[in-house]
């Protein structure tokens, strides 16, 4: 027998051994050696009141053997002369579309613009160190996509896209380790994220796909509205029966192809703002209900906040406890921030995007000429922007929090996690009224809803600009561009995904569309 049970458990009693064990047996009115095993389902943390407690999902295994093996099967073929379905990009949707199509026996060919995970490295250290941006390498771009380097949280609210545990299961498969089957909200760390990755592609290639790095596409044959072909930077031309479209949203060179070329796009609402950085301690003290160190079995503190300002919603975007701020620009030029934690999430620092909603339709009027670029041209000028008033370095500007509600310029700022550094800039009048205006009101009530958390010891940083895309590439119910036969725009880059997980089932679903195309 198997009986599913709710557990609370709190920090006295999580030091015990065989906790759950008891709490189970004596829940169920049974004897402890009447419990052959206890297996975990789901954990979380419940710290809304001074006494914190752990709730678990488990399933108890009753006079009954535990299962050592997934309910989860991979089976990849051999199809290195199968039928070929192109893939553009190689983050989340592209990974996921590629072994999707090897499973049902197609061969995936994938172009990346960017490098693997190995050589990608070295073009960080240039951004961070040298302040010097490879546009086709970089935080955004190449093996992985934008996850690789920034986080790897893979929290999804996308649960009627597609099968979520399928999408967690294959990367236990690649090497992920199990808690992420079990954590209310998961997390691999940037610093496991590569190998995981590596993996994928290694089972890609071990099965006939093939990946070829240092691939951007510059242009689109179509005749007769059906794509027919690919051009790459080499002018190596690829004929093509079917393509994923999974560039993901800062492909803004494929936008304005499309647009070029005459392609449908649309507009799409997005949201824009600023990172701010607190002390991690600060966060945990007001989380925790505590002072000094945070108890050693709890992780670093988390938020999530949301307040409406002026029918617009102002909200805590990609938390990253105990994490770092990245230089995400894809382009010399401008600056753009964005936020990633090692799986310990150790660093003493604690950043979190505040983004405010943007309404293309109403809210940027003076951008309507660029017609469905319109947002995607709001993006590029405040980035610009930054990256002038952060000093035309990767050097961002940033104030310190009360400072820029009150709209005074910072005579110092903090400490930061931020390796290209920070340059004080009067970021409450450089920002539109727009988003700034919204914002400073965003900030003075979260400082009402978390106390402690309005404090001039957190620095705010600028621009908060690719939570995703201002572009929607549109499509038919069979995932197919409405004019262009044989394209299919898939995941953050389209527009149908806000992350690694519903991305992943993007790209399963693209290639189930394209093969039941080709069959």
């Amino acid at each position: 027998m198997i009986k599913e049970l709710q557990l609370r458990v709190n920090l006295i009693e999580e030091r015990k051994e065989d906790i759950l064990l008891y709490k189970a047996a004596k829940q169920l009115g049974i004897t402890i050696d009447e419990i052959t095993g206890i297996k975990v389902l789901r954990k979380s943390i419940d710290a809304r009141k001074k006494d914190i407690v752990f709730n678990y999902k488990v399933a108890v295994y009753i006079n009954e053997s535990v299962p050592q093996k997934s309910d989860y099967t991979f089976e990849y073929k051999d199809v290195s002369k199968s039928k070929e379905v192109h893939i553009v990009g190689f983050g989340p949707a592209g990974m996921y579309a590629a072994l999707r199509c090897i499973e049902l026996g197609f061969k995936p060919i994938v172009l990346e613009r960017g490098k693997n995970v190995q050589d990608r490295r070295r073009d960080l250290r240039a951004i961070n160190q040298e302040h010097f941006v490879n546009e086709d390498s970089n935080y955004c771009f190449g093996e992985g996509g934008a996850g690789t380097y920034s986080d790897g949280k893979l929290y999804t609210r996308s649960l009627k896209r597609g099968d979520v545990r399928r999408i967690f299961e294959n990367l236990v498969f690649h090497g992920a380790t199990e808690q992420i089957l079990i954590d209310a909200h998961p997390h691999i760390g940037t610093n496991k994220l590569p190998k995981i990755i590596q993996n994928i592609r290694e089972t890609i290639l071990q099965f006939g796909g093939e990946i070829h790095f240092e691939s951007r596409v510059t242009d689109f044959v179509v005749k007769n509205n059906k794509l027919v072909a690919i051009r790459l930077q080499n002018n190596i031309e690829m004929d093509v029966r079917a393509l994923i479209l999974a560039t993901g949203h800062s492909a803004r060179d494929i936008y304005e192809l499309l647009h070029k070329k005459e392609i449908a796009l649309k507009a799409k609402s997005f949201a824009m703002g600023v990172r701010v950085e607190h002390p991690q301690n600060i966060i945990d003290n007001i989380q925790y209900h505590c002072s000094g160190e945070r108890d050693e079995l709890l992780p670093a503190a988390a938020y999530s906040l949301v307040h409406q300002v002026q029918n617009r919603g102002v909200y805590s975007f990609c938390m990253c406890p105990g994490g770092f701020i990245v230089p995400a620009a894809t382009a010399n030029g401008e600056v753009v921030v964005n936020g990633m934690s090692p799986s310990r999430r150790n660093n003493k620092f604690a950043n979190s995007g505040i983004v405010v909603e943007i309404n293309v339709d109403k809210d940027i009027p003076k951008y309507d000429q660029f017609g469905p670029l319109k947002g995607l041209e709001y993006q590029k000028n405040l980035e610009r922007l930054a990256f002038t008033s952060g000093g035309r370095t990767q050097a961002a500007p940033a104030q310190r929090l009360v400072d820029f509600v009150e709209g005074k310029l910072s005579s110092a700022l903090n400490e930061t996690s931020y390796q290209p550094g920070l340059n004080s800039a009067p970021l409450h009048s450089l920002l539109p009224k727009l988003i700034g205006g919204r914002l400073r009101k965003g900030f003075a009530a979260f400082g009402r809803k978390m106390h402690g958390y309005y404090t001039n010891e957190a620095n705010i940083v600028g621009v908060e600009s690719r939570t995703s895309s201002p572009v929607n590439i549109p499509r038919k119910e069979n995932l197919e561009h409405p004019e262009i036969e044989g394209l299919f725009p898939c995941g953050e880059g389209g527009g149908y995904a806000g992350g690694i997980i519903s991305a992943a089932m993007d790209g399963e679903r693209c290639a189930e569309a394209v093969i039941s195309k080709l069959s």
